[in-house]
């Protein structure tokens, strides 16, 4: 009898954690490193079909330059449509990817059944999957959906690279 309840307790407990829906996959973001062909870190000179539009700072501090692209091969995820796809870039390296797409529920799916469940902010009012070296955000409006992906290594270097100026202020007194 004691074996009976002591099964049915750890059943019981096991239940919950397999009934559980697939939690991110971190491993999978890392790999894709961005969307398709355009990679996080990676040259500007390297995007294929990639256009100069702007300078300009990021969080009021650090020189970046704002880039579209065109390019047939990401015109679509799926059967989804994306309309505009931008990049930001620090020193020629891409940071951050924007791709903005109609807004089709099929997209969230699919990225679920590839990067696993993502984790909503209420604040933001976004879900965000994370990996070591990156994010990606999916943000959805009335119109569109937006998936914003930025790479955590290329923000190191711009908080260090401040540092160095503030090391030089200070060693030129």
């Amino acid at each position: 009898m004691s074996k009976t309840i002591i099964g049915l307790l750890i059943c019981g407990l096991c239940f919950p954690i397999l009934a559980q829906p697939k939690q991110e996959n971190s491993d999978e973001l890392e790999k894709r490193n961005g969307f398709k062909s355009i990679r996080l870190a990676t040259p500007i000179e390297k995007i294929v079909g990639a256009t100069f539009k702007k300078d300009l700072l990021e969080q009021n501090e650090f020189p970046a330059k704002l880039y579209s692209v065109k390019n047939d091969s990401l015109k679509t995820i799926g059967e989804v449509r994306v309309k505009e796809i931008t990049i930001k870039t620090y020193k020629d390296l891409v940071y951050e990817i924007e791709v903005n797409t109609e807004k089709d529920q099929r997209l969230m799916k699919g990225m679920e059944k590839a990067l696993g469940k993502a984790r909503y902010n209420l604040r933001t009012e976004a879900y965000h999957w994370r990996a070591q070296s990156l994010s990606l955000t999916f943000i959805g409006n009335k119109n569109s959906l937006t998936l914003v992906y930025k790479s955590y290594p290329i923000f190191k270097m711009m908080y260090t690279d401040r540092g160095k100026k503030i090391d030089d202020i200070a060693e030129d007194f």
